[in-house]
Parts: structure tokens; sequence; C-alpha cells
């Protein structure tokens, strides 16, 4: 593959010169059926971030990360912090997924998905199309008048509002729409750390997506990083068709299909040359795609020059997605699915943690009659209430003494009580004598938890 000798891409990020300065990317608006396929996908998942925590189901939100109450609501699923064995097998799930998805496809989810991208492309840049134009063509250029200086306030304004509202949208992931409400019409002193936090972030997500950009990509994020390790030959990904493109030719009637018009990296969103092979910073957009067909339309050359494919796919015109490495990364994420549900079905409606008073052994009654001080925590995951009584199983005669042997739980909720074991002399078996507890729904015997009651 011919590339130019004094290409040094792979030595710096595309959008860092050679003396460390910043190369501000200012790409032009693509246009095709990737960019319309992108539009709709990436709409579709910004509306489902917005609408997401504001849905409820059985009264609780759809989706919620509630950090600081340890609850967890996902697609209607209430998690609790005691539950961490699931959240761990979710993110283990998605985990192997991305990498999953990584082998076959390559980098597609950083272009279609990452919030990132979404927000950069689909809105800000918007934004910026709106009052500046075109990428390079655009207003700024053709007018450095005073309008300027008016459009550039009028899109910073745009861009500072645009940043509130998501901050809102984010928040609402973590404290819900009823406490976010509050925070936004209560006086600011009446919830001052929440008025901070949402300003901070506005401010942070304002410097990302108006200044910072696409180096959030190209030198901090670590899944550009990743593709060295799991792409390999048969991975699908936005390539540039080598062999049919070289040798570069302005003049269409000699020379490859390529015209070295560099319009594929006027519409990069990261500033790279997509003939310079695979780079950490190709985002897998499809923008120039898009963009090249257009010039390939103008010129009467067949479209895709640049497209989807692998490296396999450009060589010998065959790609096959099934090899050891996605067949190896399936398994483990089937498996890991059917692990997930299987925990998921068997998860019990009630939860019960016992442990004894702190600072207490036991007390002495009477000549025969013994008692140990407990406390014992109870969780109702399920959506109805539910009505408990505990029952010593296996000492008819000894005495168990908690609210009237009864605990009413509302609906996804915790219950701390404190609990009171008698034993006759008689029923002890030494230093610790072994003590089950039944918890009983009516007659249903709901969960059974055992504890050590200490005696002489």
């Amino acid at each position: 593959m011919d590339k130019n000798s004094d290409q040094d891409f792979r030595d710096r990020p595309i959008n860092i010169d050679a003396s460390g300065q910043r190369k501000r990317i200012n790409a032009k608006q693509p246009k095709g059926k990737w960019y319309t396929r992108r539009n709709i996908v990436g709409y579709a998942l910004i509306l489902f971030l917005v609408i997401a925590p504001l849905l409820k189901i059985h009264g609780h939100p759809f989706m919620m990360l509630d950090i600081l109450n340890r609850k967890f609501y996902i697609f209607g699923l209430m998690v609790f912090a005691e539950d961490t064995y699931i959240l761990a097998l979710v993110m283990a799930v998605a985990v192997v997924s991305i990498v999953l998805f990584t082998v076959v496809f390559g980098r597609l989810f950083c272009g279609w998905a990452c919030p990132q991208t979404l927000f950069l492309e689909l809105v800000y840049r918007k934004i910026e199309f709106l009052f500046d134009g075109n990428g390079r063509k655009g207003k700024k250029k053709r007018d450095p008048s005073n309008t300027s200086t008016i459009r550039t306030l009028a899109k910073h304004t745009v861009y500072i509002l645009v940043s509130i509202f998501f901050t809102n949208i984010f928040l609402l992931w973590f404290i819900g729409p009823e406490q976010l409400l509050k925070i936004i019409t209560e006086p600011v002193g009446a919830h001052l750390v929440g008025f901070l936090i949402m300003m901070a972030l506005s401010v942070f997500y304002y410097w990302v997506y108006s200044y910072f950009r696409e180096q959030i990509c190209t030198l901090f994020c670590p899944y550009g990083r990743m593709q060295g390790v799991l792409l390999d030959n048969n991975s699908i990904s936005v390539i540039y068709d080598y062999k049919r493109g070289e040798p570069r030719n302005p003049k269409v009637s000699e020379g490859g299909d390529c015209i070295n018009c560099l319009q594929c990296i006027s519409v990069c969103p990261t500033g790279i040359d997509i003939r310079n092979g695979s780079q950490l910073e190709c985002i897998h957009c499809a923008a120039c795609i898009d963009e090249c067909n257009l010039v390939m339309k103008k010129i009467s050359k067949p479209y895709n020059l640049i497209r989807y494919d692998s490296v396999q796919g450009v060589e010998i015109g065959k790609r096959s997605l099934l090899n050891t490495r996605s067949v190896a990364y399936t398994a483990v994420l089937v498996l890991l699915m059917v692990i997930l549900a299987f925990t998921v079905g068997r998860r019990t409606t009630i939860d019960v943690t016992l442990w004894r008073a702190q600072g207490t052994l036991y007390q002495q009654l009477d000549s025969e009659t013994y008692s140990n001080i407990y406390q014992i925590m109870f969780l109702n995951k399920g959506n109805e209430p539910l009505e408990l009584t505990l029952r010593l199983l296996d000492f008819p005669n000894g005495e168990l003494s908690i609210a009237d042997n009864k605990v009413v739980l509302p609906p996804n909720s915790k219950m701390k009580e404190a609990m009171i074991i008698k034993l006759k002399k008689g029923n002890l078996t030494g230093r610790e004598t072994v003590c089950k507890i039944g918890l009983f729904s009516g007659d249903e015997l709901k969960e059974t938890v055992t504890t050590n009651f200490l005696g002489p």
C-alpha cells in the first residue's frame, strides 16, 4: 500500500502538530445514507437517555442508579446493594459484549452509540453548523465582520443552555425527577450541594463539547487503544480499498480510483486520513464512506472505495465473521447470560441479615432462662407489601420477641429491628447453641436464617 513517506500519523495524535500544539478539527457535515442511518440510531439513543428515567413501572423508575440510597432500577427491576452479584454479572455481560462487538465490528460502538460522539456530532456539531455553516466553507470564513462575533456569542449561549439541559438529564439517572424538581424549584440554599454539582457538571460539559471535543477520543479514551489487541484481519471496520484506489492521481483517467481530493479527511470528526489504514483515532462513523461515494458518483466510478469491510475482504474479496476468537467470546457471553438469567430467576423477594447486638454476650434472666439480643435487617425486594412472622424452628419452648413477632415490610424497603431470643438451660448444647429462625408469610416459609446463641 502506497503511503506518503513524510506521514507521521502514528507518531502522535492526528490533532497535535510537531510542536505539540493542538490542531483544531472543523469537520464538514457529511451527507449520505450512512449519515442518515447514524442520525436515526443516535437520536433514538438520546431519546432513550432522556425518557428512560422519567418512565415508571409499578410506580418505580424504569432506569435509575440511586447510589446514595444504594438502590438501582434497571429496566424496572429494583436491584439493591445486597444484590451486587447481579450488578457484577450485568457489568461482566456488558464488558464481554463490547469486546465481542469490537472483535467482529471494530470500533463501531464509538461512532454509533458512544455518548461522547452522540452529543458532539448530533447535538453540538449541529449547533455549530447552524451558526457557522458547514465546516471549512462556513459563514465564519465568509463573514469576518462584527456579525461573526455576535453569531459566536449566540452559539456559545446555546451551548451553555444545552449543557445545562443534558446535565439535568444526567442527574435524573441518579436522583430521579422528584428530587431534581426540588433542586430546581426550591431556594438554592435548601439544596446547595445539589445545585453546585449541577452547575459544575454543566461547566464541564460545556468545556468538553465546545473546546476539548475529539481529544476525549484521541487522548483519553482507552477503547481506541484496545483495537490493537482486539482487531484482526477478519474484523469489520471502515477501510480504504487500497488495491482499487492506488496509485492516487488527481486525473481521473490515470492511476487508481482515488483522485486525492481529501474529502474523506474534511468530514472526519477526528481529522484522520482513512487511507493510511487502521488508526486509533478512527471511530468508524462512516462519514468518509458517504463523502467518498459522492465523489465516486461525480467521477463515474464504482461506489465503496471506502467501506465497511475487513482486511481479508480487501485482500481476497471474502470475509468471515466466524473465527476462533469470535466463537470463544460468544461462548463466554452466552455462558454469562445464562448465569445472569438463572441468578435473576433464583433471586428471592426477601433478604435477612442477623447479627448480635454490639457489646453484648448473654443475659441470665433466672436460674433456668438465658437471653441473647440481636439486630436483624429485613429487605423486601418485591413490589408488594410483605407481612412476616418469626418463629424458632428447633426450640418449641423457646421465646422470640420482635414487634409482636410480626413484621410488615412495605414494597422495596428495608427495616431494622431489635430481636430477643430466650432459651432454657436444658436447650443449651454448650458455649454456643445453633438456632434456626423461620420467616413465615402466613403458613409459607419464606426464608431461614441461622445464628449462634451464647450461654454459660
